[in-house]
């Protein structure tokens, strides 16, 4: 599964998007999911935090950020530093909670397990602000 994610670490609010590949042009469909996610709520700059992804570094998706730094700062990580990155907690809890030592017989049944993971993150935020206390 290709999974983007990201989280508003004031509010535990996770928002993530299936895709077929991790390119610069699916992840700019991601940074627009998260730009119309936040401007409902937007109320001071939002600072995007991301690792070193080849395609973090596309002319293209730094173009967007350019065109967008009214209202958002970029920050990348340090090389190999996943401790640093809050998501990287959400998937463990997502392993934790629905894929440890479970084996799926098809996509499906691995998707749905997913979806209800991440739509319980979405639903009950509290059950993932301890993973993000660190990052406060």
């Amino acid at each position: 599964m290709k999974i983007f994610g990201a989280v508003n670490l004031q509010k535990a609010k996770f928002i993530y998007r299936r895709d077929t590949v991790f390119n610069a042009k699916t992840y700019l469909g991601f940074l627009e999911q998260v730009a119309k996610t936040c401007r409902r709520s937007r109320t001071h700059r939002i600072h995007l935090i991301q690792d070193n992804a080849s395609y973090h570094k596309d002319a293209g998706i730094w173009g967007w950020f350019k065109e967008n730094r009214k209202w958002l700062e970029v920050h990348q990580l340090p090389a190999y530093s996943p401790e640093f990155n809050a998501t990287e907690r959400l998937w463990h809890h997502t392993r934790l909670t629905g894929t440890h030592n479970r084996y799926f017989k098809t996509e499906e049944e691995l998707l749905e397990t997913l979806t209800s993971v991440f739509g319980n993150m979405q639903k009950y935020p509290d059950q993932i602000k301890g993973y993000l206390t660190p990052f406060l």
